[in-house]
């Protein structure tokens, strides 16, 4: 009996495109895995320092704040002492004139406090953000390792997020 002979080099050729074409495609989904990866890295990088910038600022205008109410307070002090004063000549110009600096001081102090919680307002949403950016980057290192795009693509949902608060942090 003679044997029957199957073409085979043809389906072999087929395999090994299929093949190449197969890993030039994880090759490129590789590369732009680590590249949105590496850039989602350099935001939270920057939204890191942001954050702490913005929270440095808030405890710096608190203090100010504070130094201001305490400056009201000594004058609320000086216009009492003069308004007490007993057997001298009528202190009540001394005493309008510090009660004016109070509501000028008191002006600042407002002003100081809003300031604070205005940075601080902004170092919770870059807070934010880092962790949402380094959610992404943990999701991509998972993606990678398992080889699950879709986990990918869970990550690119958690960048999402944390470029809205990053930007919602900027302005």
């Amino acid at each position: 009996m003679e044997d029957i002979e199957v073409p085979t080099e043809h389906l072999h050729e087929t395999i090994k495109e299929k093949t190449e074409e197969a890993r030039e495609t994880e090759k490129k989904w590789v590369m732009s895995l680590a590249i949105s990866t590496a850039l989602v890295a350099v935001l939270a990088a920057i939204a890191g320092l942001l954050a702490g910038h913005h929270s440095n600022e808030a405890l710096i205008e608190q203090i100010r704040a504070s130094d201001q109410w305490a400056y009201y307070q000594a004058k609320g002090i000086k216009a009492e002492i003069k308004s007490l004063q007993i057997g001298g000549a009528d202190h009540s110009a001394d005493v309008e004139k510090y009660r004016k600096e109070q509501k000028q001081i008191q002006t600042a102090a407002r002003a100081h406090e809003k300031l604070s919680e205005d940075h601080l307002e902004k170092h919770v949403l870059l807070a934010k953000s880092v962790t949402l950016f380094q959610i992404t980057i943990a999701v991509s290192a998972i993606s990678i390792l398992t080889r699950r795009k879709w986990l990918w693509y869970l990550g690119l949902v958690f960048a999402l997020f944390g470029v809205f608060c990053f930007i919602s942090g900027l302005l």
